[in-house]
């Protein structure tokens, strides 16, 4: 199969927490948020190695409270990420070695199971790039300039997008290159940059409605409902 690096981002400043601890060191059920996802890399047959994208501020505290506390052998780099996410992105890119495959996830989805890797990893040997998503739940609106509804897309072709986001390392590191002498504001996942650069198709793979993203104190309510369940 090759050689599989996790790329974990952890690196958001988490500004809609409106709390002075990062969003993804918050703790759930005893627990901080990046731990969880760590933790499903680390016990996963799939992955090799794990590099740690995290703020240059807070490199020290994940090495000590989170990599050495819980063991986290796996870990084999922690480095400093960038302004914007696709720039952390990079940094994680940059830092990977002789790696055939790259699961980039967010560091606040604390709900990534062993199943969602594994369906991740047949959509990527299949396909050489996917992503992790769900079909929408709800009706979709694009909404115009003015404020008004612009159309309504069939909610049958509509996927919310979550992570890990998979890929073959040669594709997407190339796609990134390619990006990075371009405009990149309007970026915010992996899968555009590759849609955008290389023109490559990018498969859809089914994750999980419970793979959540924490961004608001809502989200953190609802984080300690599906470990209280899981448990």
């Amino acid at each position: 199969m090759g050689k599989c690096t996790a790329i974990v981002l952890a690196a958001g400043k988490g500004r809609r927490m409106n709390t002075e601890v990062q969003k993804q060191f918050l703790e759930i059920k005893g627990h901080p948020v990046i731990y969880y996802s760590l933790k499903c890399f680390q016990e996963s047959p799939l992955v090799d190695e794990i590099i740690l994208v995290t703020g240059k501020e807070s490199i020290s505290y994940c090495q000590k409270e989170i990599i050495d506390k819980y063991s986290l052998s796996k870990v084999k780099k922690v480095t400093a990420g960038g302004k914007e996410r696709y720039d952390s992105v990079y940094e994680g890119l940059l830092a990977c070695t002789d790696t055939q495959y790259v699961m980039i996830h967010d560091g606040a989805r604390p709900f990534v199971t062993q199943e969602i890797l594994e369906r991740g990893m047949e959509g990527v040997l299949k396909h050489k790039a996917c992503v992790i998503g769900m079909p929408s739940k709800d009706t979709v609106k694009l909404a115009g300039e003015d404020g008004c509804i612009l159309d309504t897309p069939d909610r049958r072709s509509v996927w919310t997008i979550q992570t890990p986001q998979i890929f073959e390392y040669s594709l997407i590191k190339k796609a990134y290159d390619i990006m990075r002498l371009a405009d990149m504001s309007s970026v915010t996942d992996d899968a555009m940059v590759v849609e955008r650069a290389v023109s490559h198709k990018v498969a859809l793979v089914q994750g999980s409605y419970q793979n959540i993203k924490i961004t608001t104190p809502e989200d953190l309510l609802i984080a300690e409902v599906f470990l209280k369940n899981s448990l």
